[in-house]
């Protein structure tokens, strides 16, 4: 049986990833005030409806068994 390492992070949105999206976007880096704001919204948009999110991935993964069980 696998172990399953309960601690493993699934996703991941780093400082450097959101500078650089702003770079691409704002054409500038944020200030920390700004990283906390982004954080703040990083927060509330991942977890908004997450539910709808969890039963997507879960719905789309039985689908995905399902096909590889029929080939």
């Amino acid at each position: 049986m696998e172990t399953i390492d309960k601690e493993e992070l699934l996703f991941y949105i780093d400082k450097e990833t959101m500078q650089d999206e702003a770079m691409r976007t704002l054409g500038r880096s944020l200030t920390e005030e700004e990283l906390d704001i982004a954080k703040d919204g990083l927060e509330w948009g991942l977890t908004f409806d997450i539910e709808t999110v969890y039963r997507t991935i879960l719905l789309e993964m039985i689908v995905a068994n399902n096909l590889k069980k029929e080939r």
